[in-house]
């Protein structure tokens, strides 16, 4: 922190769209003119957009090169499904991000859970914080559509760093996957077809069981370049690779949330006995100390898994849904068709 830099600080709000230095707050029309209407130019007219169903928004458009450090946004919960955030990096016409706007800060069930981690941070009532670092080259972009039915009013803040970027800098990545329910026998898929050198650093899970029962035993597994039938990396099932253990289940207490830097089971959203009859978990883990490196394909999948009779194994066909983060060397890789409402809708 005390070393000197030749980069320079920018920052996108509605406040001040492009960035420019000196143009901050100088909007004589927006969301909060009226409220502003005895004040004035200066005084809070542009504090947030409004997307309209059916559109795109753009958030930044950047020239570069330079790094993305922080990203701050906040909308009413019932568009956290609803709009897709996507990211473009130097020019490229696929997006390297597209997630849905809950699910990448780790709030896929469209409730507010409280996430403290080291890279990104969700606080009351719907603050929602990332750190990621997101390098780029050329030129940055970053949109949200809106595929609900109503329009939605965002407030948003995206700090970056203009200046040179490291020769070996990656990208950042991120992809979202739903099985809605997971066929039997199969497992859920948060990456595949990933070609290039580069590192994976994060999962996402909202997992909804459809049977009564623990539904954890899964194995989650790394396919690094060119495995095929096995895996280079398997671990030893789900809530053990999210940092817990046994269930999640601390006696008396049942299921038992927690959030760390790297890992946490934040959110557990109970049956209410009416209309709400299925448990609902989110869960991450960062891998940041730790970050799963590969040098020209990546694949990772997670399996389902409960118990049945005879202690033997259920397969499990649940409503998964996930993110994936990495870095990797290029600009953009395979990801999964863009989702549609449908497929999106909590419910």
């Amino acid at each position: 922190m005390a070393l000197l830099s030749d980069a320079v600080t920018r920052s996108i709000s509605p406040e001040n769209p492009t960035g420019a230095p000196g143009a901050g707050g100088g909007a004589t029309e927006g969301t909060g003119a009226t409220a502003a209407r005895e004040l004035g130019r200066g005084w809070k007219v542009s504090p947030s957009i409004e997307v309209p169903a059916g559109t795109t928004a753009r958030l930044a458009e950047i020239d570069g090169p330079g790094t993305v450090q922080h990203i701050w946004i906040t909308v009413h919960p019932s568009h956290w499904r609803s709009l897709l955030l996507r990211m473009h990096w130097d020019g490229d016409d696929e997006p390297a991000v597209e997630v849905p706007l809950g699910d990448f800060f780790g709030q896929g069930w469209g409730e507010f859970a409280q996430l403290s981690s080291q890279v990104v941070a969700v606080n009351p009532h719907g603050g929602l914080n990332c750190y990621w670092q997101m390098p780029f080259r050329t030129g940055a972009r970053i949109t949200l559509e809106n595929l609900g039915a109503d329009p939605a009013i965002v407030y948003f803040q995206i700090t970056y760093a203009l200046g040179g970027v490291p020769r070996e800098a990656a990208y950042l990545h991120a992809q979202w996957r739903r099985d809605n329910p997971l066929r039997k026998g199969d497992t859920h898929v948060l990456v595949e077809g990933v070609t290039g050198r580069g590192h994976y650093v994060g999962t996402y899970l909202a997992w909804a069981p459809n049977s009564s029962g623990w539904w954890g035993e899964g194995e989650v597994k790394f396919y690094l370049d060119g495995d095929e039938e096995l895996p280079t990396i398997c671990g030893t099932g789900t809530e053990d690779y999210f940092g817990g253990a046994w269930n999640f289940d601390v006696p008396g207490q049942g299921y038992t949330a927690y959030s760390t830097p790297y890992l946490g089971l934040h959110q557990i959203l109970r049956p209410d006995g009416c209309y709400r009859s299925q448990q609902r978990f989110g869960m991450y883990r960062w891998h940041l100390p730790d970050p799963i490196r590969f040098e020209r394909a990546l694949r990772v999948d997670v399996q389902a898994l409960g118990w049945r009779s005879g202690h033997r194994y259920l397969q499990l066909q649940d409503d998964i849904a996930s993110v994936a983060w990495f870095y990797l060397d290029r600009t953009s890789t395979h990801r999964p068709p863009t989702p549609d409402a449908d497929h999106l809708e909590v419910c």
